[in-house]
């Protein structure tokens, strides 16, 4: 049981990936769909019983290995099974409000777009998947390069005026929203349960900002973004320097995404636990109650 535990939920965890690429702007997920907006109705957990009486389906989960995973847990780091959460920013944090191909669409008819939404969405599928020659990084500071080269194979537009204002817009609150509306109450328990939490995303430096634009900058303890840290998911890099900035060992922090490859596959590889946004957890309450943190 020991085993297969480890297996399912620790670092020796491995299920393929079947997603296809198919970003929205800064869509670094393969299981993220562009055509169309990312749920953000999350089912609500039951509050957490005593440690003595864990129950996995109080925890919105029926997973064998669940209860018995819980209980190792607690017997090693006590009632808080985990002292850090990091946490996905696009497809787990926030997801974008419009599909991207509408986006382009729409502000382009201005700048003579004149490809359909569906040629766009094409378009950019390819241009994402192509591989970056300028530098080892996409994301490499503010990322212009990388996203001129996006918009312009996805439009056939080379303007660069049409590209400042799509440039812009994505780092508004208008191009973005919280895919988990109840988030704030979960950050505020973990941290006054004294939980860190850090953002690890493959980014460029427009994160910060738009965290602050959606007010939501003050519930982490630090940021490691891909252009910041020059490595990017699944690099395991990325997420053992956010362990750093928090001051906790790998094993000691959960890291929560939506993507098998970069997030679960990634943190593991640094020595972290890793969950499965929309899988293995539905809400940031649901993170929070599974770690032993009432909301």
């Amino acid at each position: 049981m020991a085993i297969r535990i480890w297996r399912r939920f620790g670092q020796f965890c491995s299920i393929p990936s079947n997603g296809v690429l198919s970003g929205l702007c800064n869509n670094n997920n393969a299981n993220f769909k562009a055509s169309s907006s990312f749920s953000s109705a999350f089912s609500s957990a039951s509050p957490l019983p005593s440690s003595s009486s864990v129950d996995s389906r109080c925890l919105g989960f029926d997973l064998p290995g669940m209860k018995e995973y819980i209980e190792y847990r607690r017997s090693i780091y006590g009632d808080i099974t985990h002292k850090a959460v990091l946490v996905d920013a696009v497809g787990t944090l926030v997801v974008p409000s419009q599909p991207m191909a509408q986006i382009y669409k729409t502000i382009g008819q201005k700048y003579g777009v004149k490809y359909s939404e569906n040629e766009i969405l094409n378009r950019y599928r390819w241009a994402y998947a192509q591989p970056w020659a300028l530098s080892r990084l996409r994301y490499v500071n503010d990322g212009r390069p990388f996203w001129q080269f996006i918009v312009s194979s996805s439009t056939g537009c080379e303007d660069s005026q049409y590209f400042e204002e799509l440039y812009h817009y994505y780092a508004t609150d208008k191009a973005w929203h919280l895919c988990d509306p109840e988030a704030d109450k979960a950050f505020q328990a973990l941290r006054r349960a004294g939980v860190k939490v850090a953002v690890v995303s493959n980014f460029d430096t427009r994160l910060r900002p738009l965290l602050k634009a959606l007010k939501c900058d003050h519930w982490f303890d630090a940021v490691a973004v891909s252009a910041e840290v020059e490595a990017e998911k699944p690099n395991p890099t990325i997420f053992l320097k956010a362990c750093e900035l928090l001051g906790v060992k790998p094993e000691e922090a959960v890291h929560v995404g939506d993507d098998r490859r970069n997030d679960l596959w990634g943190a593991r590889d640094a020595g972290c636990d890793a969950w499965l946004w929309g899988s293995d957890v539905q809400s940031f309450k649901e993170v929070a109650e599974r770690i032993g943190v009432k909301v």
